[in-house]
């Protein structure tokens, strides 16, 4: 080609497009491994239980109606459910987290014991303020909706009124509330002016989240555990919280016009599937926030960058140096770079992301460091090149650390990188350019 010069840049610019194919493939086998973790943690899951709803208490009465006859229409009895929610709710929940392993997966079980207490004031607008003769109503019961009844550690004790109450039985009894337990109230009075204070110890265990509904005129919910990660989730976001080193605290406050729960559970009596109590919950992810392979998928989206940056190195010593470096052995330092990712990946599964990355990215600047003595002509050169290679994995980690800076950083990177190369060329006389290596090896300009 009349210009060498060009030549070259267009060679480095083909080598890096064609590292993209090696840095794609690690990228899809990122995902494959991603995929495999997450079936093992869905087979936990279903081994033991999944994410945990608790709604309830919930006081049920069931009613039959007579319709009397109209013309030559005959009387017929109607028979339904009244759903009443406790005036006010309180929940105190403790939980404890361990580890369930699956081959070198390990999914976070959580024990989370619950005293649960609702107080229901049955006045005039409850619901049950109809003509005693056209309504007859039946024995009502308690009813505690639970997303995975599997995760019940305890028969739950009831008192009532300060009195044992009966004991739980399998299912919620409410279609549209899904799975569940419930328990008798024989004997109770749910005429109007009455009330009922209920209270009940309940053990579950779960994985991931823990959610659990403000049924109450008035909730306050409580909640401890061990873990010092809690990813706060759901509607509301608590209104207190204290997170430590040994685990967290947190707690919230709601009322019936900040959660409208009411509306939604008439809503769901209405209908026979209710998903719009999901969106009234709160909770908290007990999933590990440190995700190597969502920061494995991050890293490799800078491969290319990062390769691009060592490669303008390398191009430098050419240009300053009046070194001579073959296409071969760029490919062979791009593929050299391309490995960090692979061997990334591979070790943080095995002894975590921070120590994974220490150890890939040691070994990626030991070996480029030195080939590059020798590609450069210089032990002193491939120390050079070492340490920028060392400055560039260092950034790297902090842009993978700072997700709500990598943006920022990621510019100013560039942005620095684009300055020094201009610095350190901005006397050179690029007409001039144009480093080659002769027959017998000497350099000719």
């Amino acid at each position: 080609m009349k210009h060498p010069l060009v030549s070259r840049l267009l060679a480095i610019a083909l080598l890096m497009l064609l590292l993209l194919i090696p840095l794609t493939m690690i990228g899809n086998l990122a995902s494959d491994r991603q995929q495999s973790r997450d079936s093992a943690l869905a087979s936990i899951a279903s081994s033991a239980s999944g994410s945990q709803q608790v709604v309830g208490p919930l006081l049920i009465v069931p009613y039959t109606r007579l319709i009397p006859a109209q013309g030559e229409v005959a009387a017929k009895e109607e028979h339904g459910q009244r759903v009443l929610l406790p005036t006010t709710f309180n929940a105190e929940v403790n939980a404890q987290t361990e580890l369930r392993s699956r081959g070198i997966y390990d999914a976070r079980l959580f024990h989370a014991a619950h005293t649960l207490s609702a107080h229901f004031d049955l006045t005039p607008g409850a619901g049950l303020e109809v003509d005693q003769g056209e309504y007859r109503f039946g024995t009502p019961y308690v009813v505690v909706g639970i997303s995975d009844v599997r995760g019940i550690e305890n028969d739950p004790q009831m008192t009532v009124n300060g009195k044992p109450g009966e004991r739980f039985e399998p299912g919620a009894e409410l279609g549209w509330l899904g799975d569940g337990i419930h328990a008798a109230l024989p004997g109770v009075q749910t005429a109007e002016g009455a009330s009922l204070d209920i209270s009940l110890q309940l053990n579950l265990q779960g994985t991931g989240q823990w959610l659990i509904a403000p049924v109450g005129d008035n909730s306050h919910i409580a909640l401890r555990a061990d873990w010092p990660h809690p990813g706060f989730i759901g509607r509301f976001l608590p209104a207190q919280r204290s997170i430590t080193a040994q685990g967290f605290e947190a707690s919230w406050a709601t009322t019936r016009l900040s959660s409208n729960l009411a509306d939604t559970l008439r809503s769901c009596v209405k209908g026979h599937y209710c998903a719009r109590v999901d969106d009234s919950s709160l909770g908290v992810d007990f999933v590990d926030p440190v995700d190597s392979y969502a920061q494995n998928s991050r890293a490799i989206k800078y491969g290319l960058l990062f390769i691009g940056l060592t490669f303008m190195g390398f191009f430098l010593f050419e240009v300053l140096k009046k070194v001579a470096v073959h296409p071969l052995q760029y490919a062979l330092v791009g593929l050299a770079l391309a490995m960090f990712f692979l061997l990334l990946l591979s070790l943080a599964e095995h002894i975590g992301f921070a120590w994974a990355y220490a150890v890939s990215a040691l070994a990626c600047i030991g070996l480029i460091g030195s080939y590059a003595s020798h590609a450069l002509q210089g032990r002193r050169n491939g120390w050079l090149l070492s340490a920028a290679l060392a400055v560039l994995y260092g950034v790297l980690y902090v842009l993978l650390s700072a997700e709500d800076y990598a943006l920022l950083m990621g510019a100013v990177l560039v942005f620095a990188m684009l300055g020094l190369f201009m610095t350190l060329t901005r006397r050179l006389d690029w007409y001039s350019v144009s480093p080659r290596r002769g027959a017998g090896g000497e350099h000719v300009q």
